[in-house]
């Protein structure tokens, strides 16, 4: 491990503008690609550093990183932690981390825990608010790891079966807040998150944090928590976020003292709004997150 630390600091001090992307998933989440073919997708994109993010699991980073370092990547041990604030769902990700410190990996049960129970619930709006039957049994088809049934699997049973033509439509028309197929869950917390992220020797970073419904009052008091319990960074470049937004998340990152990370939080290639690796490179004012990782 401390062999891959040297050659990546080595590595950023002389490449300043790497394509690095720092978010994204595999089929122990709710992905549809095992980690290695992920690690192969990523590389034919031009992808030099590679963090596997996978949802609130990190069972699949031995594998990323095995093939990450046998195809010449540059691997970083990440996780996208899901978070309830303030009554919303945030997604908190932690990169550079140790992945079997055992504070980090109890957290990361307790918060998976749960999740089969909000699904069947999810079935059951969709029967009776929108007609839709079966979802369950469709949904369990695309989940790869049984912990992780997500609103993602049911998204993609509802394509299937024509309900409608993308993942995201699904999203928008069943599966958000306040529609038919919606159902919240408790999340860890967002100290809970940031502090199983630091005791792992990691850094936090607010995964897309423009795709949240949060007024400007509530984003600055998020912001302000989440720096004040020790995160670092904000994915400012990422595939969730408009042109416009990458400009108006690095000047929010400046303004809050934040680093920008990047990732494309890529899933699938048939519903991909960026492919991993095809983000284009982080705004010149950026301060990019991977250069403050430094020797000890």
């Amino acid at each position: 491990m401390k062999t891959v630390s040297l050659i990546f600091i080595v590595f950023i001090m002389l490449s300043p503008e790497l394509n690095a992307d720092l978010h994204s998933h595999s089929i122990v989440s709710d992905g549809v690609l095992a980690p290695a073919q992920l690690a192969a997708r990523a590389k034919t994109n031009g992808v030099d550093v590679w963090a596997l993010t996978d949802h609130d699991e990190v069972r699949g980073i031995p594998e990323a990183r095995e093939a990450a370092l046998d195809l010449g990547m540059i691997y970083i041990p990440g996780v996208e932690i899901s978070i309830t604030w303030a009554g919303k769902t945030i997604h908190i990700v932690g990169l550079n981390l140790d992945e079997t410190n055992p504070d980090l990996v109890n957290g990361l049960a307790q918060t998976r825990s749960g999740r089969e129970r909000r699904a069947r619930d999810m079935a059951a709006e969709l029967s009776s608010k929108a007609g839709i039957e079966n979802s369950y049994e469709g949904a369990l088809k695309y989940v790869g790891n049984p912990d992780l049934i997500s609103r993602s699997h049911f998204a993609r049973y509802l394509v299937e079966i024509g309900v409608c033509a993308t993942v995201s439509d699904v999203f928008r028309h069943y599966l958000a807040d306040g529609k038919p197929g919606f159902v919240p869950h408790r999340w860890a917390s967002l100290s809970e998150a940031v502090g199983w992220i630091r005791g792992a020797g990691g850094v936090a970073v607010v995964a897309h944090p423009g795709r949240y419904d949060l007024s400007p009052l509530a984003y600055d008091a998020f912001f302000t928590e989440f720096k004040n319990l020790g995160g670092i960074a904000i994915e400012t470049v990422t595939g969730s976020h408009s042109v416009d937004q990458y400009d108006e998340y690095t000047r929010i990152a400046a303004h809050y003292g934040f680093l920008s990370s990047r990732g494309s939080d890529f899933h699938s290639p048939q519903d991909a709004e960026v492919d991993i690796g095809r983000l284009p490179a982080l705004p010149k004012m950026a301060k990019p997150v991977w250069e403050q990782w430094s020797l000890p």
